[in-house]
């Protein structure tokens, strides 16, 4: 069965006037050289019916939305009541503000450069305008959300007790007052405690004590400065790139994915302590995964065991009974050893990388899944992989725009990603060759290096959709039902957020110009390297069966991450041996 035919020329409609109001009102209150109260920006974000917040106008709290907002801020958010936002350290300090003194602070779901001052002021460094676009949403859902919370709670009993309360002693809440007092039921008390974490009765006290009335200021942004912050990405990797050894600059295969599933499945560290964690399982039973382990030891499953291993690796890690610091080595030399190297956040932009010399890889050390005809002629390669941990939305392009600069050749491009899916489950994987990018307005096509057929060997449980579309949205929090209704009648199918400015570099790769705007882009026959790109899915915003503010990927997006980081070793090392026949004649 056929898709009907579309015309590919046939311009898409206009996104939702509401979402489109919203973004012009905060872009427009932010050029403000003074600070700028969130609650500015609270009526457009609550008309805007975002899928992410249906609740904002509703009174009773949205706590799916305050939760996604609050993992994605950091621990120390119910102290803050000043957000300064800045492209470069010499910009808070032009101000008075010397945040490299400041603690780093991160959060559970985004990584993004922070810093706390101790007290009520949190600096954030940007490193393109998806920043933006992503935060200012998420700060107010969060303050909306907040202040639903204190109104229900300040003045009621249960409020005064909490007032009350010494605050070195912990706070005996029960969940059935709790309950009818914010009108939720038992899954809504468990997604506020889920929101506030460790800091449950800081935040609780917090929201009790006061209400929400965070201030924002945005320093001097200037696309001249998003491209220094890349540049100074990049010049923290190249003392790792570059060689004393001919060819100085070596040939790049770039891979943008994250900093484990290339790590785990070319060095080797959690296969070869693979008896320990399945001892560590059997013994903790996290997640309830003992069970899992022991159908795969009667099975002979070496895929699942592996993948249990890569996921559980980092829990018995932190279990060990070992120096950290020295455990931490014990893991880079072993690495090393493996011909893999990690840069931590280089240039201090909050995206790492691994660099992956083919030459020293260690066949006998690889997952069997990448372990490809020839493997072994990979000891002639002068090449190197680029692993990246996938950065957020703009950031990709310049990036990517920078590494080319510094690069002597670049063989391949592959970007793995996650998705929100309109018509698959969570864990399926989506292969597309059209990425219409809200950020450009363009339409690109393109010949994906990836087909069903390369990814099915890996999938169980998920299915792998390939000649899909993908929507690269600004925000997660900027959509809406009918917005993307108008998008989901035109064939578009996936929801992420790096895919187009990753293209708009590659355009720029191919051709003399920087890359048009509000136009088709055939990109199949003109881009001298292969191009991959596929997504797997994390959320599905539109089903009944699996909601996406509360539905994990926990250790069933195990699978289908491994599978996608197998499919594009493979197809790398596959390209690298026929290279190295190609110029040493052997077969």
């Amino acid at each position: 069965m056929t898709d009907r035919p579309t015309n590919t020329n046939a311009p898409l409609e206009p996104a939702s006037d509401s979402v489109e109001l919203y973004i012009r009102t905060y872009y427009s209150l932010l050029r403000s050289t003074g600070e700028v109260r969130v609650r500015a920006f609270e009526e457009t974000h609550a008309f805007s019916d975002s899928t992410l917040h249906l609740g904002a106008r509703d009174s009773v709290p949205d706590v799916a939305a305050f939760a996604y907002a609050a993992a994605r801020l950091p621990a120390c958010m119910p102290a803050i009541g000043r957000i300064v936002l800045g492209q470069s350290h010499e910009q808070f300090e032009a101000i008075g503000l010397e945040v490299r003194d400041w603690a780093e602070v991160r959060t559970r779901g985004r990584r993004r450069p922070l810093r706390h001052n101790g007290a009520d002021m949190l600096a954030v460094f940007l490193t393109s305008t998806s920043d933006l676009d992503d935060l200012i949403p998420i700060v107010t859902a969060y303050q909306i959300e907040w202040n639903k919370l204190h109104d229900r709670l300040a003045h009621s009993a249960l409020g005064r007790a909490i007032a009350r309360a010494p605050a070195e002693d912990p706070l005996d809440i029960d969940d059935a007052e709790l309950s009818a007092l914010l009108g939720l039921d038992a899954s809504g008390i468990a997604t506020i405690r889920a929101a506030l974490g460790d800091q449950l009765d800081v935040g609780l006290r917090a929201i009790v004590a006061r209400e929400s009335d965070l201030k924002l200021r945005v320093l001097s942004t200037t696309y001249t400065g998003y491209q220094r912050a890349a540049h100074r990405w990049f010049s923290g990797i190249e003392p790792a790139y570059v060689r004393e050894s001919t060819p100085k600059r070596p040939p790049i295969y770039f891979v943008s994915s994250n900093t484990h599933s290339v790590l785990n499945l070319v060095g080797g560290y959690a296969r070869a302590h693979r008896d320990s964690i399945v001892e560590f399982v059997r013994r903790k039973n996290p997640e309830r995964l003992a069970e899992v382990v022991e159908q795969a030891l009667e099975g002979g499953d070496e895929d699942t065991l592996s993948n249990l291993s890569y996921y559980l690796l980092r829990a018995w890690l932190h279990e060990a009974d070992v120096d950290t610091k020295e455990l931490l080595l014990q893991v880079q030399q072993f690495d090393a050893e493996s011909g893999v190297r990690t840069v931590p956040s280089p240039g201090k932009v909050d995206v790492s990388a691994q660099l992956v010399d083919l030459a020293k890889l260690r066949p006998d050390r690889l997952d069997p899944r990448v372990r490809v005809p020839g493997v072994e002629l990979l000891a002639q390669s002068d090449a190197v992989v680029l692993n990246i941990d996938y950065p957020l939305g703009m950031a990709a392009y310049h990036l990517l725009t920078r590494l080319t600069q510094g690069a002597s050749e670049l063989l391949g491009v592959y970007v793995m990603g996650k998705a929100a899916t309109l018509n698959g489950r969570v864990g399926d994987v989506m292969l597309s060759d059209t990425v219409f990018d809200e950020h450009s307005g363009n339409r690109y096509l393109f010949r994906n290096a990836f087909t069903a057929a390369d990814l099915e060997p890996f999938m169980r449980r998920g299915t792998v959709l390939d000649g899909q579309k993908a929507l690269t949205v600004r925000s997660a929090f900027l959509q809406n039902r009918d917005y993307m209704g108008r998008y989901y009648r035109d064939g578009y199918t996936v929801l992420e957020m790096e895919a187009g400015p990753y293209l708009s570099a590659v355009f720029e790769m191919a051709f003399p110009d920087r890359h048009p705007a509000d136009t088709i882009v055939h990109l199949s026959n003109s881009v001298p390297f292969e191009l991959g790109i596929v997504h797997y899915a994390s959320d599905t915003p539109y089903s009944r069966r699996q909601e996406l503010l509360s539905k994990s990927l926990s250790y069933f997006g195990v699978e289908s991450t491994y599978g996608c980081a197998s499919a594009i070793l493979r197809r790398i090392f596959s390209r690298e041996v026929a290279r190295v026949r190609a110029r040493t004649g052997e077969r």
